[in-house]
C-alpha cells in the first residue's frame, strides 16, 4: 500500500513523524480517512482518538483538538495534546474527570461551564484510550 508522511506536532514536541498507510483522525464535523494522494484539506479538530495504520496495522493515540492540513504526500497534525494509551496515567484523568465534573455540577458561568465540559470530553478520552474501549 502507498504511504504518505505523518507528522504530528504539539507545543513541546514532534510527537510523530513517519510514513504511513492511512490515518483516521476526529474532525468538528465527524471522521476522515486519509490516504496517499488526498485532495488538499484543512480542517479543525476535535477531541478524539487517531487511528495510524502501518505495515497493515492500527496504532491509537489521543488528540485533544487542533487541526490537520493535508497534501498528496504528507498530514500535518498540530494539537495541544497527543498521547499513547501506555503513556496515559489513568488515576490523573479519573481526577481531571472528577473535578470538571464536579464544575459542571455548580452554577457557574457558560464561560466556566463550556471550558468544565472540554476538560470532561480530554479525561473521558483519555481514560477510553487508557482502557482499551
Amino acid at each position: 500500500m502507498a504511504t504518505f508522511n505523518l507528522q504530528i506536532v504539539t507545543p513541546d514536541k514532534l510527537f510523530f513523524d513517519e510514513e504511513v498507510e492511512m490515518i483516521v483522525v476526529r474532525t468538528t464535523e465527524g471522521d476522515v480517512g486519509i490516504l496517499k494522494n488526498h485532495t488538499n484539506y484543512v480542517a479543525p479538530l476535535d477531541i478524539g482518538v487517531l487511528k495510524i495504520k502501518k505495515n497493515g496495522s492500527f496504532k491509537e493515540a489521543t488528540l485533544a483538538e487542533g487541526f490537520i492540513q493535508v497534501d498528496k504526500e504528507k498530514a500535518t497534525i498540530v494539537t495541544e495534546a497527543a498521547e499513547w494509551p501506555m503513556d496515559i496515567d489513568i488515576e490523573r484523568a479519573k481526577k481531571a474527570k472528577e473535578r470538571a465534573e464536579a464544575i459542571i455540577n455548580r452554577k457557574i458561568s457558560n464561560l466556566e461551564m463550556d471550558m468544565a465540559e472540554v476538560k470532561l470530553r480530554k479525561a473521558i478520552n483519555r481514560i477510553r484510550m487508557a482502557k482499551g474501549d
